[in-house]
């Protein structure tokens, strides 16, 4: 009965692991966001190749969650549902319920960094108080640090995000300062499911990698975007060290395109699900097949 017409959720099995990408919906965004360090013609040329609008975009927002073994790790939070200028965001705890998935099972929350587009679904009724009490929240020692003193001289981001970003990271690690298993590099937060510090978009980026029976995926949240493959150089203005998150993005996708992984990321379009190829000093997008 609370299920959608089209359910936005997409399961994929890695090995003995359950993995399900759920759409937390989409937000609007400034296309020159996608770009800032290249001229407005080659940007404008992007998005007409990729069927973009050439002002406003909509920005896909994915988040998974992980079944392995006893523990269910669920990998950033969306939103949620207390801005009102992204009506369409925000759609998590409704989607975790159509999905069946109630939240006192979630025993682990992975965060890959403290942006509000990936932890504002945990400050707002439908998860909060809905979690169990204890329930442990893994993110970058880094991460947490770079928040108490956020740095923005690097970011094109439009007023007011600055602001609100910081502010709402700041009530993120208030709220659940109790829950917080901080690591320095990477940690095993269940079988086969490893958060790896890259550092880049922020000082605390990770990104999860997911391997059971052979086969792996790689959630990069915001370590690729949509035109990273092609341009894996482009800036995003929510990169606050864009030539970190440059060195980064790269060195990621090459090591998919070697090992054949699966990639999955928070702002590809939904489901994201996919391999990395080779395509001579760049990349290609290779939709996964999918199998269940």
């Amino acid at each position: 009965m609370h299920d959608e017409l089209v359910p936005s959720r997409y399961a994929v099995k890695v090995g003995e692991i359950d993995v399900m990408v759920i759409s937390d919906g989409v937000l609007p965004i400034t296309a020159t966001t996608m770009a800032t360090n290249v001229a407005a013609p080659d940007l404008a040329a992007w998005l007409k190749d990729e069927f973009l609008p050439p002002e406003i975009l909509d920005w896909p927002l994915n988040v998974a969650v992980v079944r392995s073994g006893d523990r269910t790790v669920l990998i950033d939070s969306g939103l949620g549902t207390e801005f009102p200028g992204f009506p369409r965001a925000g759609q998590l705890a409704l989607r975790l319920e159509a999905a069946g998935i109630a939240p006192k099972s979630v025993t682990d929350v992975v965060l890959t960094h403290l942006h509000m587009d990936h932890i504002g679904g945990l400050l707002v009724d439908g998860l909060r108080g809905r979690l169990h009490a204890d329930v442990q929240v893994h993110l970058a020692s880094a991460e947490a640090e770079f928040w108490q003193a956020p740095d923005f001289s690097k970011t094109v981001m439009p007023a007011p995000i600055p602001e609100v970003l910081q502010s709402t990271a700041t009530r993120f690690l208030d709220m659940y300062s109790d829950q917080l298993r901080p690591f320095e590099t990477e940690y095993e937060v269940a079988p086969g499911v490893l958060i790896r510090r890259t550092g880049g978009h922020t000082p605390g980026h990770s990104v999860v990698r997911v391997e059971s029976g052979g086969e792996r995926l790689t959630f990069a949240g915001d370590a690729v975007f949509q035109p990273g493959f092609e341009y894996p150089n482009w800036y995003n203005g929510f990169e606050h060290d864009p030539e970190e998150s440059a060195r980064v993005r790269i060195k990621l996708l090459e090591e998919l395109a070697a090992s054949g992984d699966q990639l999955v990321a928070t702002h590809l379009p939904f489901p994201s699900v996919c391999h990395v190829a080779k395509a001579g000093n760049a990349f290609r997008f290779v939709p996964t097949v999918w199998d269940y």
